[in-house]
Formats: structure tokens, C-alpha cells, sequence
């Protein structure tokens, strides 16, 4: 039996899937983001379809931000141009008089992970998505952490060093640090600083400086200037022990590890649930990133948060819907709390 109705509007796709009362995924269909009013009459149709001779009893949407929660309104995402003022709640209210809900994608997550995977049973937990940007979802004495306007969690625009890789509008922000997109950026930004015999103290110590500049006299790999250059890619030639690759994602690795002692000092989680590029990648980036939390975060903080890899997988956009849903008709006064 269908209970509940999960969409998840994404830049380049959009998934709607069904699920019974326990939140099982029964059915999913998947296609291409197009223009706005197409795209927005597709999910209306095939959610049509996938509920055909059922009423499940709430709809949860998951969307990029910025967006307003309180009002269900999507606001101009930079990857979903044409979504300008979307009252989307209220759309598909309007059109299969079913009560639904909206969550930014980082906050869904926080919340599938907390119904569903590795922060289950945990009432003080984050959730960071390392993916093509760096978000957060806190979960605090069991519900979301909305903030004052919504935007509780952006923990990508926090600033870790006075310089470093671009990301979420300003240079050497968590997200230029640790991101799919900011790996990459970090490496053209070491390997500027190898040519140029420099690499700042926030990045390594004077030891490793010293080791990678002489390693390449200077000169950067010559994959750097691969257009297609990707985080999966420096991963493997960190695999394969390429030195340079291996320094990029210590560094990234470090400054999570940062990041991960603020978060660890102010909130105070039981558990930080990370998912993409950590998910699959957790074994190059574990050691750093303990070594910088064992110096930095309040040691009795550390000692009862365990960081660990997210547990939905590939399926966590769909889980992250059916949250939504779930959670908002329990609460009925939808996820703004």
C-alpha cells in the first residue's frame, strides 16, 4: 500500500518514488530536468501515475535551496532556472489534495539518514553532503535545526583560511576545501603555488612544503590541465601513488577534519553522518581528518561523536523525500522547527 509520495527535483533530474508506512521505496521514476513548466507538469503527471488508485497521506519534496520551507516555496535555484517564487507545496496540494512538504536537499538527507541509516536512533547528529558543494542538516534533540530564516546548516560558506580554492562565494571557505568541485580547484591552487615555490603555512607544515616542492622542481603533474578533471580521478592517481594527487587529498582531508572540530565544539553531535565523496572515498581521507580533530575539537566532545559514512547510498535522494513526507505529517506543522 502506498502511503506516502517522494519527489526529489534535482538540476539535471527529477525521481518520484512511492513508499509504504515503514518508508520501503515500492516503485521510482526517474527523467531529465527540462525547462520549468515542463518539467513541472511531468512530475504532476507521473506523480499521477504512480499513485493511480491510491492516496498516500503526505507528499515530500526534496529541492536544492534557496527555498522557503515555512512557505513551501522554491526561490530561483542557480541550477533550476525558471523556478522563480515556485509555490510548489501548494501546486501539488492543488492538484492531488494531498498535504505536502519542503525540505533543501542537505536538510532531506539529514533527516532520510536519521529515519532511515546511520544516524538512526541518534537525536544529535549532522549530516554534510561532500559533494558537488559542501551542506549541512543538524538534527538537534531529535528535529531539524531550521534557523531563524532556513538557513541553519550552510557550514560550506564557513571561512577556514584567509586563502585557498573558491567555494560558496568566497576563497578558502569549507566548501573550496572539501567539496567534489573544490578538490579539484584545490589542486590548480597547489599547483599554482608549486610553481611559484610557495605553499602557505594553512596547508601543510614546513616539512611536507619543502618535500612537494623539490619532488617537482617546481613543476606541477601535467594532469592538472585535464579539462575533465575530476575528484574521482585524483583519488585514483592517489591510488596509484602519484605524490602530488596524495598531497591534494591529505590537505582536503586536514581541513575537514577543521571543519569537522567546529561543528564538533559548537553542536556538540553524537554522530556526523557524511556522505558522497567521503561514502566512497572514506579510506584516504580518515586518518587526516581524525589527526586534526584529535588536535583541535574539545576532547570530551570528540570522545562521544563517531564521524561516519552515510549508509542510503545511491538511494539516499529517494529516502531523503520519503522523509519528508513522513516527518511532515507527523509533525503537521510541516519541517520548519
Amino acid at each position: 500500500m502506498v502511503k506516502y509520495l517522494g519527489i526529489d527535483i534535482g538540476g539535471t533530474k527529477c525521481a518520484l518514488v512511492t513508499a509504504d508506512e515503514e518508508g520501503r521505496i515500492l516503485c521510482k521514476e526517474r527523467f531529465a530536468t527540462e525547462d520549468y513548466e515542463s518539467t513541472l507538469r511531468r512530475i504532476i503527471d507521473t506523480a499521477r501515475e504512480l499513485i493511480a488508485g491510491e492516496k498516500p497521506s503526505a507528499i515530500g519534496i526534496s529541492c536544492g535551496g534557496p527555498l522557503d520551507a515555512r512557505r513551501g516555496m522554491i526561490l530561483s535555484p542557480p541550477n533550476l532556472p525558471g523556478w522563480d517564487e515556485v509555490p510548489i507545496t501548494r501546486i501539488m496540494t492543488d492538484e492531488l489534495g494531498i498535504p505536502a512538504y519542503l525540505c533543501n536537499d542537505a536538510n532531506a538527507c539529514a533527516l532520510a539518514e536519521h529515519e532511515f541509516g546511520a544516524g538512526r536512533g541518534c537525536d544529535d547528529m549532522i549530516f554534510l553532503t561532500f559533494g558537488t558543494g559542501m551542506g549541512a542538516g543538524i538534527i538537534s534533540g531529535g528535529r531539524l535545526l531550521d534557523g531563524a530564516c532556513g538557513n541553519a546548516g550552510e557550514c560550506g560558506h564557513m571561512r577556514l583560511s584567509p586563502d585557498g580554492p573558491w567555494g560558496f562565494g568566497k576563497d578558502g571557505s569549507f566548501e573550496g576545501w572539501c567539496s567534489g568541485g573544490g578538490i579539484v580547484k584545490l589542486a590548480r591552487f597547489l599547483a599554482k603555488c608549486t610553481e611559484n615555490s610557495y605553499v602557505p603555512s594553512y596547508m601543510l607544515d614546513e616539512y611536507e612544503s619543502r618535500e612537494l616542492l623539490n619532488s617537482y622542481e617546481k613543476t606541477a603533474p601535467a594532469w592538472i590541465r585535464d579539462t575533465d578533471l575530476s575528484t574521482a580521478r585524483i583519488c585514483e592517481l592517489a591510488d596509484a601513488g602519484d605524490t602530488f594527487a596524495r598531497t591534494v587529498i591529505r590537505i582536503s582531508a586536514r581541513k575537514l577534519g577543521q571543519a569537522l572540530s567546529i561543528l564538533i565544539d559548537v553542536i556538540n553531535p553524537e554522530k556526523i553522518v557524511i556522505g558522497s565523496v567521503f561514502t566512497r572515498r572514506e579510506d584516504m581521507f580518515r586518518e587526516e581528518m581524525e589527526k586534526a580533530i584529535a588536535a583541535d575539537a574539545i576532547p570530551a566532545s570528540a570522545a562521544v561523536c563517531s564521524v561516519v559514512p552515510a549508509s542510503l547510498g545511491e538511494s539516499l535522494g529517494d529516502y531523503a523525500a520519503i522523509a519528508v513526507a513522513r516527518v511532515g505529517e507527523r509533525r503537521k506543522d510541516g519541517l520548519s522547527l
